[in-house]
């Protein structure tokens, strides 16, 4: 096990090797609801669901920083994060309630994220992933609203998955800023 500080708190963290965290139990339940959406097509039942996976991206990560992180964690947090989001956001597009290239939008930020990361290891130049940063922050709430703009049926699903998307574009600049600065730097 690595210990890192908090930057800022003054308190140590205990970066465990361990894959049966609690954070990391509470992440991967977010692919068994993912499969639930799919199965339990009741508007009600789906409501639950989606509630329940978003508590779980809260509660994962605050159990990560209250009793440490992990490496498997860092992975699987933002995978499950984008199976959820992909397997709901595949039932909204079959519903028809939004076109393609705005479902495409709304995702687009767990779309191009992963491409980039997979074309940094090909080029031989892998960046570390960074933490969370607002800007992804922000997409996932934006997602998390409209999949229950459209569970709701409300006027507003059009409106919030265009909002979502102009955040994906911002959240793309920002890590994309972040993945030059680090190929920028010389590396051992």
């Amino acid at each position: 096990m690595k210990a890192e500080g908090i930057p800022g708190s003054g308190r140590r963290q205990v970066r465990s090797g361990s894959v049966l965290t609690a954070a990391n139990v509470v992440s991967f339940s977010r692919v068994p609801l993912a499969i639930a959406f799919v199965l339990l097509p009741a508007a009600g039942v789906r409501l639950v669901v989606l509630a329940v996976a978003a508590a779980t991206d809260l509660l994962d990560g605050w159990l990560a920083r209250r009793l440490g992180p992990s490496r498997l964690g860092a992975w699987m947090d933002p995978v499950t994060d984008k199976i959820f989001m992909l397997t709901a956001f595949t039932m909204l597009a079959i519903s028809g309630a939004l076109g393609p290239f705005e479902v495409v939008g709304v995702l687009l930020r767990d779309i191009v994220a992963p491409a980039g990361y997979l074309s940094s290891v090909i080029a031989r130049r892998p960046f570390n992933v960074p933490p969370a940063r607002v800007g992804g922050k922000a997409v996932t709430v934006g997602q998390t609203l409209t999949l229950f703009a459209w569970l709701f049926e409300s006027p507003l699903l059009r409106s919030l998955a265009w909002a979502t998307a102009a955040m994906a574009l911002y959240a793309i600049a920002d890590y994309g800023r972040l993945a030059v600065r680090s190929a920028e730097r010389p590396h051992s």
